[in-house]
């Protein structure tokens, strides 16, 4: 098998891995549709959610680690179908990532030279991911990491620079203040505008849920996933909220280069830069945009094979993408999962919009279906423990908020969904009850319903779920000796009080 990340990796991996077009560029759209209140409303709830999904995950994954990936607990504690559904639907979640984020990555180009054809930027950086992941877990361990600390460099320079611009002490605005709340206004199309917020909102979000991965590969996967998880929380306060927050300030949503295009100009973290008269900074800041997209797109790759090889596995695709070689990678899984890179280079089509559009679509949802996965596998899990009489009490981890975070979180997921469903029934924009339009936005959901269908129909297999008495919750459990543990928080307390203050203080909170 492949060697585990070191723990100061899953650290920097849990604080920014996946950073990228989501909160640097769609966050556009997000302002742009709601304003800045109804904007912050949006990534607020997503926030609070997937805090609670992250701690569902972290209790899963302590108590049941697994080789490959949390999917595994959905054809274990949920039902065999809806665990082959959610394995396709993750794999063509991230899959289709890897393109998207080259193109993504070569638009960025054109805010210094558009003179340059987008083809050659894209074979540039594919030649770069597949470098970086020929190497299996160690390659992404060590290029993630470079990418995880330009980006909090990057981000934390900016929440600062912003705090100043806003008071006035910088550029050519003057005091910002809460003007443009005033004028254009602090909400913009209304109730639906907060609603199409959501969806962005999840999108930005998406791919925290792979700290379990990464801790799941660790060389101490309990420890490092409890260190982990708190880098989650300073990731959504500080990466998201703040810098969000601070953006709404800066930038009003009726600012003309907010929709102007997919590139990284129409990033609303430039244009605030921009917007100041700055004549340096947003060449930096567009800088560390193009490097977080290929942070995307590396942690795309290997978001993608961990699934291709849960596949195989489960005797839910070919057997062959199981195959590991004597380096301990799964080169099969590496090399069909960096193929599909390849339909970046349809950016040179004259249908290049169309087809990305369409691509878009395939992953608009797939996160919250995951989430909603993550949340009904753990609750799932606590009532078999139940009806089985077995002890809850000795867990390596225990999610804040339990049973009640798990069921918050699962509504939240399923109102998100009848969200998207009436936002892509009548569109902000665009015209109500347009087929395109609707399965341009909906398209996850009826691939999900076929996948979940196909597989019972051809296993015949038509139980809804796995009944609490008959689930498997003791096969690779990790139970915790008590006592031993009680010991080891005794001696973990002797240790702190040695050590200095300020390695006290970043212990307790990082």
């Amino acid at each position: 098998m492949e060697d585990g990340l070191p723990d100061y990796q899953v650290k920097l991996i849990a604080l920014s891995s996946c950073i990228g077009s989501g909160l640097f560029i769609s966050s556009a759209d997000a302002i742009a549709t709601a304003g800045p209140a109804g904007c912050i409303i949006g990534y607020i709830i997503i926030a609070v959610l997937i805090f609670f999904i992250v701690q569902s995950l972290g209790e899963l994954t302590s108590s049941f680690p697994v080789a490959g990936n949390f999917l595994k607990y959905n054809s274990r504690f949920i039902d065999e179908s809806w665990g082959f559904a959610m394995n396709w639907n993750y794999c063509l979640q991230w899959v289709i990532t890897l393109p998207l984020s080259l193109v993504g990555a070569s638009l960025t180009i054109n805010y210094w030279n558009s003179d340059i054809s987008t083809a050659v930027w894209v074979a540039i950086f594919y030649a770069i991911i597949c470098a970086i992941n020929i190497f299996g877990v160690k390659g992404y361990g060590y290029g993630e990491s470079m990418f995880s600390i330009i980006k909090v460099i990057g981000i934390a320079g900016f929440c600062i620079f912003a705090i100043i611009m806003i008071a006035g002490g910088a550029g050519d605005q003057g005091y910002i203040g809460a003007h443009y709340w005033h004028n254009p206004g602090a909400f913009a199309n209304g109730f639906r505008g907060v609603l199409n917020t959501l969806i962005n909102a999840a999108f930005s979000f998406s791919g925290t849920e792979l700290v379990a991965i990464a801790a799941a590969s660790s060389r101490h996967p309990r420890t490092s996933l409890k260190k982990a998880l708190k880098q989650v929380f300073w990731r959504i306060s500080v990466f998201y909220m703040l810098s969000i927050i601070l953006i709404c300030f800066l930038v009003p949503y009726n600012d003309p280069k907010l929709m102007g295009n997919s590139g990284s100009s129409a990033s609303p973290f430039v244009i605030a830069i921009q917007n100041g008269g700055i004549k340096i900074l947003p060449s930096i800041f567009n800088a560390i945009i193009l490097l977080a997209v290929l942070s995307v797109a590396n942690a795309s790759v290997f978001a993608s094979y961990k699934p291709l090889v849960a596949l195989a596995e489960a005797g839910h695709g070919p057997k062959f993408l199981g195959y590991i070689d004597q380096k301990g990678r799964p080169i099969y899984a590496i090399l069909i999962a960096l193929s599909f890179g390849l339909i970046g280079f349809v950016c040179v089509s004259s249908v290049q919009t169309e087809v990305f559009n369409w691509l878009l679509a395939l992953s608009g949802l797939s996160t919250i279906f995951i989430w909603i996965s993550i949340s009904l596998a753990q609750i799932r899990v606590n009532h078999a423990l139940k009806v089985q009489n077995i002890p809850v009490s000795n867990k390596p981890f225990k999610a804040l908020g339990g049973d009640y975070g798990a069921y918050f979180s699962l509504i939240i997921n399923v109102l998100i969904l009848i969200a998207q469903f009436y936002i892509a029934l009548f569109p902000i924009g665009g015209p109500s009850l347009d087929a395109v339009n609707f399965f341009q936005a909906y398209l996850a959901a009826p691939i999900v319903i076929i996948f979940y269908l196909g597989h019972k129909i051809y296993t015949k297999n038509w139980k809804l779920f796995i009944k609490a008495e008959d689930m498997d919750v003791t096969s690779g459990r990790v139970i915790v000796d008590m006592d031993l543990l009680l010991q080891e928080v005794e001696e973990e307390k002797e240790r702190r009080n040695d050590q200095p203050f300020y390695i006290k203080f970043l212990n307790f909170w990082c």
